[in-house]
């Protein structure tokens, strides 16, 4: 167990330090974190709402962080390339998270094609029951995204580093509003200083002359 922890801990702060540079990001991850619990609440009374939540809210604004705010250049703090970070990702790197959400964008289009998922659930009767397919189909979406990155890890890295990852990203949402749960606050503390900087380089406004 001690083992498990440690490794843990480590994939925890690797993913910390190498990805979540940015005010922003952590923002969105803050944000991300908080929906996800709603999720999870939602879970024990309707997975498909659930999934809608966790998507649409929690995961959007989550990777929409990592697409397009966090820095991909050098890292000068961690002294290592875009390069190298992707390389040694444990979870799932651009590449991957490209692909998974490719297919996150196209599955609706299965209900399109099959509003009854080929007979699994009634026929919707209203747009909360389209929605609610939809919900299914992406809660399948998710789970399996889980289950195929775990089995490539135990695969690739061994059977601990597999479960670690699935237990780092079941809990995240807990970890993230503890650690990032003043990011919010630092970001507007930032855009307004900014914001006087501006105004300071801009000088004194003059006075219309009639």
């Amino acid at each position: 167990m001690r083992n498990f922890l440690e490794a843990l801990r480590i994939q925890r702060w690797d993913d910390h330090r190498y990805y979540h540079h940015s005010l922003v990001n952590q923002s969105l991850h803050f944000l991300s974190a908080i929906s996800f619990c709603i999720a999870y609440l939602v879970m024990f009374k309707d997975p498909a709402m659930a999934a809608v939540i966790g998507w649409a809210v929690s995961m959007l604004s989550r990777q929409a962080g990592h697409f397009f705010f966090e820095p991909r250049d050098y890292d000068y703090v961690n002294q290592a390339s875009d390069e190298y970070k992707e390389a040694i990702k444990v979870g799932y790197n651009i590449k991957r998270k490209i692909i998974l959400m490719s297919i996150w964008a196209a599955s609706p289009l299965l209900v399109w094609y099959s509003p009854t998922l080929f007979g699994l659930l009634p026929s919707p009767q209203g747009t909360v029951q389209w929605i609610r397919q939809i919900g299914y189909v992406w809660l399948v979406v998710g789970i399996g995204g889980l289950i195929f990155r775990v089995g490539q890890l135990c695969l690739t890295r061994g059977v601990q580093t597999g479960l670690v990852w699935a237990t780092k990203i079941i809990t995240d949402p807990f970890h993230d509003i503890r650690i990032y749960w003043k990011s919010p606050c630092l970001l507007l503390r930032r855009v307004k200083d900014v914001s006087l900087i501006n105004e300071e380089d801009e000088g004194p406004a003059e006075v219309p002359q009639y």
